[in-house]
């Protein structure tokens, strides 16, 4: 019920009802003055919560800004970069959203609590002062008016007349006052209606504009976050891949330790306790020490495992001799000394075990150090990049493009292991395996074919992409930009040898078909990146960094998939082995051929002499072919190009030559780089690749051809042909060393190294 309206009229009566309407109205003000002051002290509190939690915020946006991802690896993924920069992002995000918010905070004194002070300072106190105006002349007016109602009648009609002037003086007075604080009552009663409510408009308006800033923001921050979704989605996978990864590797090293270790730059290294003389008698330290058997240097650095802190300074001296230490000449066990070329007196060491003794004896002594083999190096079954090889894979493809394609899970879901052993041996069969007309029959499941084509590749004596191209292909899945990565990515494909690239294309082909059917068989590149990429670019050691660079393996081969055909049917714009096979070096006035450490080492497996004899005809019908359709038209057209004249004598070019071995051994030992343990794989920088011991195209015959020479070259065998640059060779042929080439020149036949010729 509203309150009952004033009267002007009223106010000169001065009813006991206007008294009581006029009450109503003074207890109104009173209660709204007691809200507004109510209201203020809230709106003060409401500005210092808000402006704790924006400096709350804040600081938790200055932490999530600070904080630097650190990923394991010298590169990060385009996911974890993402992943890495989203702190930053929800800090900028956070920071402009409190700066929105301080402006609403100063805006609110402004808006919401100076109008409402104002008005209960100037309204609501006005009419307090007029009320107390209005009292005051209530009083004053009654006491007149008493007073003067009790004159006598007495008195002379002169006082009575100025008598009845004061009361009319006094009654007009009381009733200005009265008509004044009904006015000012009335007033204030209707300005709280838009002076008090459209401060609380405004302070609205700001919450409002603040929210809807926040609301933009969200909008554009909606990219980012449906690429950070997908990036922490992507993360998690690779991450389940990994950890399974890592942990079958940590159940292995539980197993068996040793046969896990890293190839070491040192050829022996380890904890060993070292004697020390002291004042009064001696003590045992405990250091890490390494050893490298070309310099003969130890090197001795005091570490606590305990407190993980070094116990003094390193030292390093030069092995002169090392002795076992008789177990009756001293107390401890495990000894033995060491003589130092550098340093008097006889160094004492205690080793960890009778076998850490051992090891360390046979490395001091210049015997050859005794590293365990990658499970990878040895020859896995019979699989051959030849024709058999091509044919299983061609069946493997043919089946699953004409029957499996739209397979959910495909080459994801594994097949059963003894199922996939028998259509592996039926393929695998040399009566079968020439018929290209047979088919996989249907009782193959496509399980069990996806898991045979992918084993098959497993078990090539190496990667089909090459362990000395493996950290080249993770480097280039590493460079900033995606155009840079498919470039290199480009340019390292076409260094492969040519069975290796024709085999890759066909897989790469097959694969995308695979890609284009992933709504139904949901398998997209990124997935199959993961099936393929540690399969086709596994690491020669089997460490965790290598697992860590799994995740770049598989975007080296979602790469492969998605440019097939750039990088298959087009030639790379800048060839690699243009820039890998001239190392310049430092002009001299002496001109040396590169000496037998610069050459890289051409690792191949070794056969018996009547074997090697038998497949000399296959080999070198396989390599001639290999050198003919990859290489002829490549040296032809650079012919074409202007080339700069090159002489020994005036610059000295480092030109990758390959390794060939003086003589095999009977019996290779297992740490020998010419043991059949060690994969196959041609020169790293040869622009020509290697063939392998068969070949899938039928034997044609070797024509003899003219070369000259591109670089000078001094002979490190007997077998070999020196010469200088321009020199031209006759009869050339591909020889039966990988790597190199056999040619007349000046009567005399010999080996030429095939990457510092050209053809004629």
């Amino acid at each position: 019920m509203g309150l009952p309206a004033l009267e002007f009229s009223e106010c000169c009566l001065d009813s006991p009802q206007f008294r009581e309407r006029l009450r109503f109205h003074e207890a109104e003000l009173e209660r709204t003055n007691k809200f507004i002051k109510e209201l203020i002290k809230d709106g003060k509190s409401l500005v210092a919560a808000l402006k704790n939690l924006s400096a709350a915020k804040r600081k938790f946006a200055d932490s999530l800004n600070e904080f630097k991802f650190r990923c394991i690896g010298d590169a990060e993924t385009d996911d974890e970069i993402c992943i890495a920069k989203s702190l930053q992002e929800f800090a900028t995000v956070l920071r402009n959203l409190e700066d929105e918010r301080m402006r609403m905070i100063e805006n609110a004194s402004e808006v919401l609590i100076t109008p409402l002070e104002k008005f209960r300072k100037e309204q609501i106190g006005a009419a307090k002062d007029a009320k107390k105006k209005y009292d005051k002349e209530t009083e004053k007016y009654c006491g007149v008016l008493e007073k003067h109602l009790n004159l006598s009648s007495k008195k002379k009609e002169s006082q009575l007349q100025e008598a009845d002037s004061q009361v009319d003086l006094v009654r007009q007075h009381f009733y200005e006052v009265s008509l004044e604080y009904v006015f000012k009552v009335q007033e204030v009663q209707e300005r709280k209606m838009f002076e008090f409510v459209e401060p609380l408009l405004a302070f609205l308006q700001g919450l409002f504009t603040f929210y809807h800033h926040g609301y933009e923001l969200a909008k554009d921050f909606s990219d980012f976050k449906t690429e950070l979704t997908i990036s922490i989605q992507n993360t998690r996978n690779r991450f389940e891949g990994t950890r399974s990864e890592v942990e079958a590797l940590m159940k292995k090293m539980k197993e068996n330790p040793h046969e896990h270790k890293n190839i070491s730059p040192y050829t022996m290294e380890g904890y060993l306790y070292v004697q020390e003389k002291r004042h009064f008698g001696t003590s045992w330290v405990k250091h890490y020490c390494t050893y490298q058997r070309e310099s003969k240097r130890i090197t001795m650095v005091p570490f606590d495992q305990k407190s993980g802190g070094k116990g003094g300074e390193d030292e390093a001296v030069t092995l002169k001799s090392c002795t076992r230490r008789k177990t009756d000449t001293i107390e401890k066990r495990f000894c033995f000394d060491v003589e130092a070329v550098d340093r008097p007196g006889v160094i004492t060491m205690q080793a960890l075990s009778e076998e850490d003794r051992r090891l360390w004896m046979e490395a001091m002594d210049g015997r050859e150090p005794v590293y365990n083999s990658n499970k990878d190096n040895q020859s896995e079954g019979t699989a051959q990049l030849d024709s058999i090889g091509f044919s299983i894979i061609r069946k493997c493809i043919h089946a699953v493009e004409t029957r499996g394609i739209n397979e959910q899970g495909l080459y994801r879901i594994v097949g059963v292991n003894s199922r996939v052993q028998k259509l592996l041996s039926i393929l695998m069969d040399p009566k079968t395996a020439t018929e290209t007309d047979t088919e996989i029959c249907a009782e193959w499941e496509i399980k069990t074919i996806t898991s045979a084509l992918k084993t098959y590749l497993r078990m090539l004596p190496g990667p089909l992409m090459m362990y000395q191209f493996q950290r080249s292909f993770i480097k280039a899945a590493k460079l900033e930009n995606q155009e840079s990565r498919v470039s290199e990515i480009h340019s390292l494909v076409h260094r492969l040898p040519e069975k290796n690239r024709q085999m890759l294309h066909l897989l790469m082909n097959h694969l995308a078909k695979v890609a284009d059917n992933h709504k139904q068989n949901l398998m997209t590149v990124a997935n199959l990146g993961v099936v393929f990429g540690p399969t086709l670019l596994r690491p020669q050691e089997e460490t965790v960094a290598a697992i860590m660079d799994i995740k770049f393996q598989n975007i080296v081969i979602e790469i492969l998939i998605e440019n097939h055909e750039k990088i298959f049917n087009t030639v790379p714009e800048a060839p690699a082995s243009n820039s890998q096979l001239l190392l310049s070096r430092k002009k001299s006035t002496e001109s040396k051929p590169p000496s037998c450490s610069e050459r890289p080492l051409t690792l191949f497996h070794t056969a018996q002499p009547n074997e090697r004899q038998e497949n000399r005809n296959s080999i070198i019908n396989s390599s001639l072919e290999s050198v003919i359709s990859s290489n002829v038209n490549s040296f032809l057209n650079s012919n074409s190009a202007p080339q700069p004249s090159l002489n020994s004598s005036d610059l000295e070019l480092e030109v990758i030559k390959p390794n060939r071995p003086n003589s095999l051994p009977q019996n290779p030992s297992p740490t020998s780089p010419l043991s059949p343990s060690w994969p196959m794989f041609s020169a790293p920088s040869s622009p020509m690749p290697t063939s392998s011991t068969s070949s899938d195209s039928s034997p044609i015959s070797s024509p003899l051809r003219k070369a000259r020479a591109l670089y000078a070259c001094k002979a490190e065998h007997d077998s070999e042909l020196s010469f200088t640059a321009g020199t031209v060779f006759d009869n050339v042929h591909p020889s039966q060393e990988p790597g190199w080439l056999e040619g007349t020149l000046n009567g005399k036949t010999g080996l030429i190294p095939e990457n510092y010729v050209e053809f004629l």
